[in-house]
């Protein structure tokens, strides 16, 4: 399939792409938007929504701590996973940064799409709920440096703290080997990812993006 040089037409092309594979969760498609901090996840994950009609984004963000940046898997299932597997709708309190605590109220419905994104979404105990994962390629050491001039010095310390976490996250859970679409997070090109054998579709709107990427260039 030729795609117009038009980014916005890529992206109008993976969403159809994306709301034609199989449910993966109860009725739901379940899509992971993965990748290192300051990569544009959840700009990105905005975008594609807007495009799937306002489809549904959790940000992982909700679910993790100051104390347990990845260990948010049990969360993510009972507050999530398994009601959306159920048919039902998810709702849960997201975990406040500043106040250091879950408060306030989220609420996830049964569409047709839903996103997850934040780093590690695409990690081994996700997997079997999803329909695709879609990888933001941006360096790590490029990524960081972003996410530093957006937050400041003054997360400085947290950020060196993070680093070291997803450093060791992603070396005993890799996502990027598993992703079916990678995005690049400086140009958002789309592009074809490194599995093999699952969400032909969405790859071949990567494929077909790629080839009008080059020709726009």
């Amino acid at each position: 399939m030729e795609l117009p040089d038009d980014p916005g037409q890529a992206l109008a092309d993976l969403a159809a792409r994306l709301r034609a594979l199989p449910p993966s969760c109860g009725g739901v498609r379940l899509v992971a938007v993965d990748g290192h901090a300051g990569s544009g996840k959840t700009t990105f994950a905005g975008r594609l929504a807007a495009a799937l009609g306002g489809a549904p984004v959790v940000h992982l963000d909700d679910l993790a701590t100051h104390r347990e940046f990845f260990d948010w898997t049990g969360r993510l299932q009972r507050w999530v996973l398994e009601p959306l597997a159920r048919g039902e709708r998810a709702r849960f309190a997201p975990y406040d940064w500043v106040a250091c605590r879950f408060e306030g109220a989220r609420e996830v419905p049964c569409a047709p799409v839903v996103l997850v994104e934040g780093v590690g979404a695409g990690r081994r105990a996700v997997r079997p709920a999803l329909a695709a994962l879609l990888w933001m390629e941006l360096p790590a050491a490029a990524a960081r440096e972003r996410g530093l001039r957006r937050d400041g010095p003054e997360l400085a310390a947290f950020w060196a703290r993070w680093t070291a976490a997803e450093t060791a996250h992603f070396a005993a859970d890799p996502s990027r080997p598993f992703a079916d679409l990678l995005v690049d997070g400086r140009s958002g090109e789309l592009l074809a990812g490194p599995a093999t054998g699952r969400s032909g579709a969405v790859r071949g709107a990567g494929q077909a993006a790629g080839r009008a990427a080059g020709r726009a260039h």
